[in-house]
């Protein structure tokens, strides 16, 4: 940032290369050094600013004024670090009680604001996790993500969905806990299918004791808790014991529940000896790129893996990459009270302060020399250099793709971010709009976006005005006369407001402080329509209405003669429609783009589709939360019967005062 009293500085782009780039780097160095008279000897995280308002590095610091001084001592710096100071023309500071919560905020804030001279991790989404609710006097077992917003125990983190429903089939066997949601237990009035099938041993009808019930809550608890081997052993003197009493019945239930177990600890796959609870964390660095493989170990068993594959410059160390990644990892997770790592981080006492602090408890990270642990981590090492390899290859072949769409729909350089779009609905009715993103690094997911078609004049079924509708809520905050155009966009600019010191919360930043809205902040190099000639229109009027008719590259592709695969049909904009040699490499990766648009709009549609039947038409009265939700069920046994109570008879249901029984009334019988 200049200031009035300084004399002008050339513009960059008069001078030559080299002049222009030690001029950038002297421009830094002015901006850090006049900050620096100002900084306290304390610490804290501090921000460095381009031109354009964007945060280009997020630091912390023991001791903010040392720290910030070794930028501007015009000593030799990394190439990463000279081009840092280069384009710095701003900073900012966030003074901190200690270097832990520096640590904490730093994690926080590259998470949020995705500085390009970070280190990044990404897909950075939540796993998912067994949950035994207790908000309710007979416990359930079900699948869970996100925050831990009710009563109960957790158990996880395991790698994927896959992985927890596998592991709950089976738990569901050996211990025949309810799955269903307390409105369904509350409305049963006979025993539910799973039951039938030996999967639920029907609290809701009562054929088990609540006693007796809990017994088998408390034995999935040890049981996830690392204790089945005592489980088992315990579970097989009780089934020798009814066998000799007689009780065959009895024992053969309980020789099925030690087979689920068995079954449960067979498919976890590695049993560790040497430790219950660990994240293992192995990284390998290859031709400029890496490659994290996280285990997860839990209750001594192995709970799946997951390959992350972090942003970062060419020239990080693997050390500091590593470090970087941990914080940002357990940024929002739990950390276990063993992490072992394949390097050791810098700072891995400080890291494990702050892991402490998160946590609750001790947190040790450790590199192991030998025995179990030292195993375990070189198998780790070993998957993360063969999934870095794969990634290798496998981006190498998407470059050649790449170049192959680019020559085809005459592009001016090859796309690094495709957009494909589709629509699903049946007649008409739960329609979802879909878009999903691809590029060099292959599908982006947590780029994709759900749109939920606005009805409003539409006729039902009009897949043209749904696409121009879906198009129109994409691109038309980009015909903004301050939007940047396509050329600028490649690294989009992000602003931020000073974060008041003091009082820091490290769980969010205010909403001023986070990352802007990206959901359609990025200009795409081709956009692709499910869909022929019509869709395609479509799309072409949007564009011209928005002024960016032209600026886009526009492709609709229209599946063949009797839809067969391999005999698509593209349609561009002044250009006679064509196909692609049934063979081409470049026509499968174009289906597999159209395929995975269908893919992930059906998937939406499915999941809205479901929400609105599995709806009860009292979610839409009012005043009418769970508990008295609950009431009225239980007390007229359905939102049918409900809706044919009487005034009078509403009235009497506990909780339920004389005005919300009237509005319940009015709610079913139109008002009258």
């Amino acid at each position: 940032m200049e200031r009035a009293d300084k004399p002008p500085v050339p513009d960059l782009d008069d001078l030559p290369p080299d002049a222009a780039a030690a001029d950038g780097v002297r421009r830094g160095v002015e901006v850090i050094k006049d900050e620096l008279k100002r900084l306290p000897p304390k610490p804290g995280v501090y921000r460095m600013i381009g031109a354009d308002g964007e945060v280009l590095y997020v630091g912390k610091a023991k001791n903010l004024k040392n720290r910030v001084g070794q930028y501007a001592q015009g000593r030799v710096h990394a190439n990463r670090l000279t081009r840092m100071i280069r384009e710095t023309r701003a900073m900012e500071f966030i003074v901190t009680a200690t270097e832990t919560e520096a640590l904490l905020l730093e994690a926080n804030m590259i998470k949020r604001l995705r500085p390009r001279f970070n280190v990044i991790m990404r897909d950075d989404k939540s796993f998912p996790l067994i949950a035994i609710r207790r908000d309710h006097a007979i416990a359930a077992l079900q699948k869970h993500r996100g925050a831990k917003s009710f009563k109960g125990d957790f158990f996880g983190p395991f790698a994927s969905a896959n992985a927890v429903n596998r592991t709950l089939n089976t738990l569901q066997k050996a211990f025949l806990l309810r799955s269903c949601s307390d409105s369904v237990f509350s409305t049963r009035s006979r025993p539910c299918m799973l039951h039938q099938i030996k999967r639920c041993s029907a609290p809701c009808t009562e054929l088990i004791g609540e006693a007796e019930y809990a017994r088998l809550v408390d034995d999935a608890v040890a049981f996830l808790s690392g204790k089945s081997v005592e489980l088992q052993d315990r579970l097989a003197a009780d089934m020798h014991a009814a066998a000799e009493a007689l009780e065959f019945e009895k024992a053969a239930r309980l020789r099925n529940r030690i087979r689920a177990l068995a079954a449960v600890r067979s498919v976890q796959g590695v049993n560790v000896q040497t430790f219950t609870e660990a994240d293992v964390f192995a990284l390998s660095v290859e031709g400029g790129q890496s490659c994290i493989q996280v285990f997860f170990f839990r209750a001594a068993q192995n709970w799946g893996n997951r390959a992350y594959f972090p942003k970062h410059d060419r020239d990080a160390e693997p050390e500091e990459i590593l470090e970087a990644f941990l914080a940002q990892f357990y940024d929002d997770k739990d950390p276990p009270p063993l992490v072992l790592v394949s390097c050791d981080p810098p700072n891995a006492e400080l890291l494990e302060e702050a892991l402490a602090v998160r946590a609750g408890r001790k947190v040790e990270i450790r590199k192991p020399e030998r025995g179990e642990k030292r195993d375990i981590v070189d198998q780790a090492v070993v998957n993360a250099r063969e999934a870095l390899g794969r990634r290798l290859a496998e981006s190498g072949s998407v470059a050649k793709l790449l170049d192959g769409v680019a020559e085809t729909f005459g592009l001016k350089a090859p796309p690094e971010r495709i957009e494909i779009y589709d629509n699903s609905h049946i007649q008409g009715t739960n329609a979802i709009g879909a878009m999903v993103v691809a590029g060099p690094e292959g599908f982006v997911k947590n780029q994709y976006r759900k749109f939920n078609i606005r009805a409003g004049a539409l006729t039902p079924g009009d897949d043209y005005g749904m696409m121009r509708q879906v198009l129109r809520r994409r691109f038309e905050k980009l015909a903004q006369p301050d939007a940047a155009t396509p050329a600028e966009a490649d690294e989009p600019a992000r602003t931020e407001a000073q974060v008041a010191q003091g009082g820091v919360d490290f769980s969010k930043l205010d909403d001023d402080a986070q990352t802007p809205d990206e959901k359609f902040g990025q200009w795409p190099d081709l956009v692709l329509i499910d869909g022929g000639e019509g869709q395609l229109a479509a799309a072409e009027e949007v564009l011209k209405d928005l002024g960016l008719f032209g600026k886009i590259p526009i492709v609709g592709v229209a599946k063949g003669v009797d839809r067969d695969a391999g005999r698509e049909r593209f349609f561009m904009p002044g250009r006679a429609p064509f196909r692609l040699d049934e063979k081409s490499p470049v026509l499968y990766y174009l289906q597999r783009l159209r395929d995975e648009a269908h893919r992930f709009a059906i998937g939406a549609h499915r999941q809205k589709r479901k929400i609105e039947m599995g709806k009860n038409p009292l979610d839409e009265v009012g005043g009418v939360g769970p508990a008295r939700k609950k009431a009225l069920l239980a007390r007229f046994g359905s939102a049918r019967g409900v809706a044919r109570a009487a005034l009078a008879e509403l009235e009497e249901v506990e909780g339920v005062s004389k005005q919300l029984a009237r509005r319940i009334y009015d709610h079913f019988h139109g008002g009258r």
